[in-house]
């Protein structure tokens, strides 16, 4: 299941590392941000290992888009659930920022084709 939330980051939280019981090594960071609804909400974000790298350029108060999955496992009885991140991006007041397309140059123009019975049309 993927999802996507907008709001603005009301919290970056410090990493947490660690080794599983097979022996691999972990990281996890997780984030808050706050919905931009008539009824705020306030939703808490994890990033495992690569994904840590998300957050890198971004700072608290920023309005982000987020991309995530939810997950629920059931452990003696209860249930826990997780709320994955796997992608962000910045958001200004129009939308999701985008790179610019390069800048067009006349260069980048094809040459014509050769003039002669090769070159011509069929028709």
């Amino acid at each position: 299941m993927s999802l996507q939330l907008k709001g603005k980051i009301q919290q970056i939280l410090n990493p947490e590392s660690g080794v599983s019981r097979a022996g691999k090594e972990w990281k996890k960071q997780e984030f808050v941000i706050e919905t931009e609804e008539q009824f705020p909400k306030k939703v808490c974000f994890t990033l495992f290992n690569d994904k840590l790298s998300l957050l890198e350029g971004i700072s608290e108060g920023e309005d982000v888009e987020v991309s995530f999955n939810l997950e629920s496992r059931e452990f003696k009885g209860k249930w826990y659930h997780n709320i994955n991140a796997w992608k962000m991006d910045k958001v200004s007041g129009e939308g999701v920022l985008q790179e610019a397309p390069p800048e067009f140059r006349p260069e980048d123009i094809p040459p014509e084709p050769a003039e002669g019975p090769e070159g011509d049309l069929p028709f």
